[in-house]
């Protein structure tokens, strides 16, 4: 039987051991499983920012590079714009969270921040790398100009606070009388509005139904 070469693992730990053999150098450790990769796209990111800074985050990995970037959001204070930035953060979510802002509700963490928005806790998990929860003195309503009640906005107001032209007005105004608008979303879906559109109206409008027809009260028999 052929006898094992001098170099064989045993052998070499038996002149280790004797003294024979220098010790071997410490391995190297492994690099990390994409390591490579998350720098390439963290730098395509950074020269995307610098490109334009309002760029929208597409995914949970653009999240976590953005906050390696050093990019945050105040979540009590951030604007719409920077809101509309986060992957699945849309206009009606924004909506939502600017009236409760204008209410004075303030967040102290993702859980209550998922409760508020009625979105899913692992949604916020995505966001969270880039989510700060700093309690403000002035948070972001008081930049919020004063929303209109569409559901009792009068025709002329629309127009005139909307920029509405009269066939829009109108629609609005026939959706409006068959069932008040409840949110920024119900108000897309009902008249049909691009995602730009929706956008430009998110904070803008309270929407409390209009109140019942006033009666005249009762008239008692004459004794």
């Amino acid at each position: 039987m052929a006898g094992r070469h001098w170099l064989d693992p045993l052998a070499r730990r038996l002149l280790v051991a004797t003294g024979q053999l220098p010790p071997p150098p410490p391995a190297a450790p492994a690099p990390l499983a994409g390591g490579a990769d998350d720098a390439v796209e963290r730098e395509l990111l950074a020269l995307k920012l610098a490109h334009n800074p309002n760029l929208r985050l597409r995914d949970a990995a653009e999240v976590r590079h953005a906050a390696d970037l050093g990019w945050t959001l105040e979540v009590n204070v951030a604007a719409a714009g920077d809101w509309l930035r986060l992957p699945g953060c849309w206009p009606d979510l924004v909506d939502r969270l600017i009236r409760l802002q204008r209410d004075g509700l303030q967040w102290r963490g993702p859980g209550e921040l998922a409760e508020a928005l009625q979105v899913p806790p692992e949604q916020v998990l995505i966001w969270m790398p880039v989510l700060r929860f700093a309690r403000s003195a002035q948070p972001a309503s008081a930049q919020v100009p004063v929303p209109l009640a569409i559901n009792q906005a009068s025709e002329g107001l629309l127009r005139e606070r909307l920029g509405l032209g009269p066939e829009p007005c109108r629609r609005m105004l026939q959706e409006r009388a068959r069932e008040p608008f409840r949110d920024l979303a119900d108000l897309q879906q009902r008249l049909q509005l691009s995602a730009d559109q929706a956008e430009r109206w998110i904070g803008r409008f309270r929407y409390a139904a209009a109140p019942g027809p006033v009666l005249p009260p009762s008239r008692r028999p004459a004794p």
